[in-house]
């Protein structure tokens, strides 16, 4: 994984630049599964579903960047986007699937800030990249 483009996003201030914490990681990662689970419980709605397992991929991403020592700036705006991004370096992730969960994003802010609705297809899509996105990560960090 080329550190080069992360260096570049810390140089225009996107992203920190801290020490890496296997601590720290492991319990974003815990909290990760934390959050796919109560994505996966029928009892909470479509939208507390989705939202669920939407931030179950932005913990992931979250806990890559900190692995790699650039947490993103959380004041800044877009950090969910630049997080997102920055999987193509963290995780090896290719940019089809970057793409998306970037439309995934942009779908949460829908529900999150107009109230639309979320589907059952676009749950599972969720649900599906939260599964595989944690599965990758959990892999790299046993």
């Amino acid at each position: 994984m080329s550190s080069e483009p992360l260096m570049n996003l810390q140089r225009i201030g996107l992203l920190e630049v801290v020490p890496a914490s296997p601590k720290l990681r492991a319990q974003m990662l815990q909290a990760a599964r934390t959050r796919l689970t109560d994505a996966l419980r029928t009892e909470n709605s479509l939208e507390t579903r989705f939202d669920c397992a939407y931030n179950t991929i932005r913990t992931v991403a979250d806990a890559a960047l900190l692995a790699q020592g650039h947490p993103p700036f959380t004041s800044k705006p877009g950090h969910h986007q630049t997080t997102l991004q920055c999987l193509a370096q963290t995780l090896d992730v290719d940019q089809v699937e970057i793409r998306v969960l970037d439309g995934l994003r942009k779908q949460r802010n829908l529900s999150d800030y107009d109230g639309e609705p979320v589907s059952q297809a676009l749950l599972s899509e969720c649900v599906e990249q939260a599964q595989r996105l944690l599965a990758l990560a959990q892999a790299r960090w046993p």
